[in-house]
């Protein structure tokens, strides 16, 4: 696994070991960056199941300011926090050992919101809609900020949830990417 692009493009990371967690492939994040602008002047992800933290590193590469990686695996915040130290990152980046109920409602006490929010729950525990909700109803996505989940092909969504439209959803192979802006 590597970094797409920014001031860290090209560098490798560690992707997570055995096969608990599906790693984004490097064609899925560029279009995703693509979409949503290749390079940001400040801001915040929460990327809520973060996995090895490819999107929210690749996202910080790309100036992003800070990044909430939220993952109840082990394994994978090993892996986060190894990518983090690599990459020399620590000050950008908060990582958060625990479900996404339990870390979503901890955010929404400390009223934080997000530019971009990134959804990628493990596919046969699919929770985006409630998700997509609960950020909504908590004001959680800046005005004007994106939210992008990445789910199987066959799982469809709803057009809109409250203020989270949906603008775009495309396939690639067995993943579907859907993006949702706030307006």
């Amino acid at each position: 696994m590597r970094i797409v692009a920014g001031k860290f493009g090209s560098r490798v990371i560690q992707a997570v070991e055995g096969q608990t967690t599906r790693p984004t492939t490097d064609k899925v994040k560029e279009a995703i960056f693509s979409r949503i602008g290749p390079y940001f002047d400040g801001g915040s992800i929460l990327d809520l199941f973060a996995g090895s933290g490819a999107i929210s590193l690749e996202a910080i590469s790309r100036g992003m300011e800070h990044a909430v990686l939220v993952d109840m695996n082990g394994k994978a915040i090993s892996t986060i926090t190894s990518n983090i130290k690599a990459l020399g990152v620590r000050d950008a980046c908060t990582v958060l050992k625990m479900d996404y109920k339990t870390a979503l409602h901890k955010l929404e006490e400390q009223k934080q919101s997000f530019d971009v929010v990134f959804l990628d729950p493990p596919y046969k525990k699919q929770q985006i809609s409630s998700i997509l909700q609960y950020l909504d109803e908590h004001d959680m996505v800046k005005e004007n900020g994106d939210v992008i989940c990445e789910s199987l092909k066959e799982d469809i969504f709803e057009d809109a949830v409250g203020s989270l439209q949906k603008v775009k959803d495309v396939t690639y192979g067995i993943t579907r990417i859907t993006y949702y802006r706030k307006r």
